[in-house]
């Protein structure tokens, strides 16, 4: 399963939408909650980033991350 997460490079200050980046993960997981669990803690090991949202991505808005060219998986 694909997510997205929705994130801000610092914890160090408040967040602002126009700073809102994104990153993609390939998850292994049993069910959608547990995905989201799985990429949480996969990013908070690696980055210590300040995350916002964790979406698991349908095959249509996949299609649809792929044609704009904004889909890239980041592999830890």
């Amino acid at each position: 399963m694909i997510y997205k997460v929705f994130y801000q490079e610092t914890k160090d200050s408040s967040p602002r939408r126009e700073q809102t980046k994104t990153l993609y993960l390939d998850i292994d997981a049993q069910t959608e909650l547990d995905g989201r669990i799985q990429a949480r803690q996969l990013v908070e090991e690696k980055i210590a980033y300040n995350i916002e949202l964790i979406e698991l991505l349908s095959d249509k808005h996949l299609e649809y991350e792929k044609e704009t060219g904004a889909f890239q998986l980041t592999e830890f």
